[in-house]
């Protein structure tokens, strides 16, 4: 008889490969000559460049699916097609003095709606493990009202649950049965069961 071991990973393997990971992806994105952060709705990319620069003397190209970041007369600081689409009209960006003499562009990118979290600003860097993110608290109001709709309908069942009455899906089978049974009073209802 042979002995039938669980093969998953224990949580102390898991812990150490997700540290590992996020190591390696924090080295990849170390190399990268921007830095990003998300949000569901933006994207924030900060280039640095030398201080002496002015915005006429830069190449910055947001189009729907593609960014150009460059100094004119220069090899592309960024140039390649987004993962998603953005909303250009809405994408801004702007040049900002740093301590030193040094300068960033920064640019805000607007998610076309859909788009979610992004593994990454061009699809030619590395990916981030979108699973891993951690999304900061964000509103209600945040969200476009089909999220929001779903997300209140959520919380409201949830709560419900938690005071031991019906959820909107069982209320609202309850009302049917009690509505059914007062169309027909001739029929005997004593036997019913709710599934």
């Amino acid at each position: 008889m042979s002995e039938s071991r669980d093969q998953s990973p224990s949580a102390e393997e898991r812990r150490k490969k997700d540290a590992e990971d996020r190591k390696r992806e924090e080295e990849e994105q170390a190399t990268l000559p921007y830095k990003w952060t998300q949000t569901l709705t933006e994207a924030e990319v900060s280039v640095p460049i030398p201080g002496n620069l002015k915005s006429r003397d830069l190449i910055v190209e947001l189009k729907k699916t593609h960014i150009k970041v460059a100094i004119k007369g220069q090899d592309s600081i960024i140039d390649g097609d987004f993962p998603h689409s953005i909303l250009v009209d809405d994408s801004t960006w702007t040049l900002i003095s740093g301590p030193n003499n040094t300068k960033d562009i920064n640019i805000t990118l607007a998610k076309a709606p859909g788009s979610n979290w992004w593994a990454h600003i061009v699809t030619s860097a590395p990916k981030l493990d979108t699973t891993k993110i951690t999304p900061e608290n964000s509103k209600l109001s945040d969200l476009d009202g089909e999220t929001r709709g779903m997300v209140e309908k959520m919380m409201y069942d949830q709560e419900m649950k938690r005071q031991g009455k019906p959820t909107s899906d069982e209320q609202k089978k309850q009302d049917m049965l009690s509505k059914f049974m007062q169309q027909h009073p001739e029929m005997d209802f004593s036997n019913a069961k709710i599934g």
